[in-house]
């Protein structure tokens, strides 16, 4: 495992005592320390962002794109959504982003791609903590599903992410030390996540560091993914574990786990 203390670099930023209020609200929200783009973001959301409706909609469909780093055409954005360091999140055209959604961009070298007609429901959460996040074109992420990443997570396209799912890329802390809190120790990291194109993530799927779930692949409900799965796999269980081959089992009956 690789350490990684960007995430006490981040903490011990905010708690910076010679830092003012409004010098860390910036650093941790808006991402800029230029007055002109904490009056442009401060504005866009206390406008627009709680509007009900299709006024609401319309609004935030017309000034969102000013505070993002690329907006596509025809993009909807819903009421209520978290947005940290707009100007490192780019979303590609006929993107859904639901209500109460959070894009945390923060992080000296974040970004979160979102491509084009991806669907985030309602309550998903893609957090950066000093990593980044892509999500390939024409997947889904479903309501309440956590993307963490302090290193790297990556998902193709046409993929489903059920309710509830957790991918974690990284968030292994090292604890070697006794002298100082878990809390102040460096993370660990294994090299990321990927799951690969055409994947389906049933409900309450945690993925862990270090991990790929190769393509067309399917992971049962409640599943923990510990290890790399093959291509055109099945795979439940804690940890989870390959039950078959879907090239291989055509003739069988398949698992109802999901």
């Amino acid at each position: 495992m690789k350490k990684d203390n960007r995430m006490t670099i981040i903490k011990d930023r905010v708690e910076d005592i010679s830092r003012s209020p409004f010098q860390s609200y910036k650093q941790l929200f808006v991402g800029s320390s230029r007055f002109f783009d904490f009056l442009k973001y401060e504005l866009v959301l206390t406008l627009f962002s709680w509007l009900p409706g299709a006024v609401g909609l319309f609004l935030r469909r017309l000034f969102y794109p000013c505070i993002f780093g690329k907006i596509g055409k025809g993009v909807v954005f819903g009421r209520n959504i978290t947005i940290r360091h707009p100007a490192k999140i780019f979303i590609g055209s006929g993107a859904i982003i639901d209500d109460n959604a959070v894009l945390d961009a923060k992080g000296e070298n974040s970004y979160i791609k979102i491509g084009n007609n991806v669907i985030i429901t309602k309550n998903v959460i893609l957090g950066c903590k000093g990593g980044f996040i892509e999500i390939g074109s024409n997947t889904t992420v479903a309501m309440n599903s956590i993307f963490q990443s302090e290193s790297s997570l990556i998902v193709g396209e046409n993929v489903i992410i059920a309710a509830f799912c957790h991918l974690v890329a990284g968030g292994n802390h090292d604890f070697s030390r006794i002298d100082l809190p878990i809390i102040k120790q460096p993370s660990l990291t294994r090299g990321g996540i990927v799951v690969e194109k055409n994947c389906w993530l049933a409900s309450n799927v945690v993925v862990l560091d270090g991990v790929t779930v190769g393509r067309d692949s399917i992971i049962g409900a409640g599943s923990v993914v510990t290890k790399n799965i093959p291509e055109f796999s099945v795979a439940y269980g804690i940890p989870a574990k390959v039950v078959e081959n879907r090239k291989e089992a055509t003739s069988r009956k398949r698992p109802d786990r999901f």
